[in-house]
């Protein structure tokens, strides 16, 4: 059993808070079970100067509060540097969010999404892919509304969970107690039509067989869907 009682292919309750907060074009708040991340997005004129090419821009931050876990984490600006899983975080959000945009259709214009952790408890990642993509289509749709964008340029919907082995089980979106004991652990990131974007899996202890992925890729693919239907319902909202 696991420790909050669910089924192995069982979800921790999901919950997206949309237009959390007033200032960017889209936000949403969303729960994880205890996970907790604050996503927004805004828009900026202009593109990154190494950029050369006649195409918008799609980016992410990401960052934890500093009492975001039980104990308090020093701010990186404090440290005058952001620490290498921030940036490898930061990377993979971004590369998620322009496989399924046409940065043709943006114009010259950088859109930024912002992924604040404010409670962890497993899965900030996947959590922030999927709430940073929500708040994103709430902004496209703010965009097209004003006029700012005459096409939309998502080409479909995205969403990301974990999944792994722990006590030679597999499982569906670990908090953080089954994480931190997994013997594999793994992140998929899949779109609306059920092709894969990324997926990031790492053998604790021995490695692990091609039939052992297939089965951890088709539990994210099943949560993927859930987190998808909910994303459509606030979207639509």
């Amino acid at each position: 059993m696991r420790p909050d009682k669910r089924l192995n292919n069982q979800l921790r309750p999901v919950k997206i808070t949309p237009h959390f907060l007033d200032y960017p074009l889209g936000s949403v708040l969303i729960e994880f079970g205890n996970t907790k991340v604050l996503c927004s997005v805004s828009v900026e004129e202009g593109l990154p100067k190494w950029i050369k090419e006649e195409h918008g821009w799609v980016t992410a931050e990401y960052s934890m509060l500093p009492a975001a876990g039980p104990d308090r984490m020093q701010r990186e600006v404090s440290r005058g540097k952001i620490g290498g899983r921030t940036h490898e975080i930061q990377r993979l959000i971004g590369r998620a969010f322009r496989s399924v945009i046409d940065l043709n259709l943006i114009g010259p214009r950088t859109i930024w999404v912002d992924c604040d952790v404010l409670q962890a408890d497993g899965g900030t990642r996947t959590a922030s892919i999927t709430g940073g993509f929500t708040a994103l289509l709430i902004a496209v749709h703010k965009l097209m509304d004003k006029g700012v964008l005459t096409q939309n340029p998502v080409k479909q919907n995205l969403a990301a969970v974990s999944v792994g082995i722990v006590d030679g089980e597999v499982l569906l979106d670990l908090n953080y107690e089954e994480d931190s004991s997994a013997e594999v652990d793994m992140n998929v990131v899949m779109t609306g039509s059920g092709e894969l974007v990324e997926v990031q899996g790492t053998a604790e202890g021995k490695p692990f067989s091609k039939d052992t992925c297939i089965a951890l890729i088709d539990y994210a693919h099943a949560g993927i869907k859930e987190l998808l239907k909910l994303q459509n319902e606030i979207v639509g909202k």
